[in-house]
């Protein structure tokens, strides 16, 4: 038996996830949270009560208000004997893709996938295999062959708040880290992207796939 956690924030896509996994004869849904917090909760309580943790994690990515779904992989991967994070997202840019695959998750899938496919999916993420979407891996493969800048994790999360319009001050603040250490990020930024000024970098960036449209 496969045991399940589900992690979406949206319930009618929960119930939707839900109603097709129950039709799976080897699937047991252990558990729903509506954002990442609720699902480390959720983890924990499982544990404190001697149950075993859920085989695979099936987490979105943008959840609202609550802890969003890199996050929460991240934290539940560095847990000892982790479930495999499977995430199931509307979501399919560069910065998306490279942000889950580095916080630890097994898989990527687009919710417009075939139910046979998220089927096929949950089971080989149960065996430790890895899974891509065909659009996900197409993504991937043409960023190694076209050679695309790679940004990291951080400077792909000042590049957003800089195409929201925040000042230099404005992300020190958000992101606890000194002004000087935010300029740094942006030269690095500006010297991958082959640019030198905020709204070529942001509309570089957009071209590329590497941040999502405001």
């Amino acid at each position: 038996m496969i045991t399940v956690l589900l992690v979406d924030d949206h319930p009618v896509v929960r119930r939707g996830l839900r109603a097709l996994l129950e039709e799976l004869p080897e699937v047991e849904l252990v558990g729903e949270a509506g954002d990442g917090a609720e699902a480390l909760a959720l983890l924990e309580r499982l544990e404190a009560e001697g149950r075993p943790r859920p085989d695979v994690v099936l987490m979105d990515l943008q959840m609202g208000s609550g802890m969003h779904g890199v996050e929460a992989t991240r934290r539940i991967t560095a847990l000892p004997q982790p479930p495999a994070v499977l995430i199931l997202t509307t979501y399919s840019t560069d910065a998306d893709i490279l942000s889950a695959v580095e916080a630890g998750a097994t898989g990527y899938l687009l919710k417009d996938a075939p139910p046979e496919e998220l089927a096929a999916a949950v089971r080989a993420a149960a065996k430790g295999e890895t899974v891509l979407a065909p659009p996900v891996a197409a993504r991937l493969l043409g960023r190694v062959r076209a050679g695309r800048p790679m940004l990291s994790p951080r400077e792909t999360e000042i590049l957003e708040l800089v195409a929201e319009g925040l000042a230099n001050r404005q992300i020190s603040k958000r992101l606890f880290i000194s002004e000087a250490t935010v300029k740094t990020h942006l030269v690095h930024v500006y010297d991958k992207l082959g640019v030198d000024s905020r709204t070529a970098a942001i509309a570089a960036a957009l071209q590329a796939g590497l941040i999502r449209p405001r």
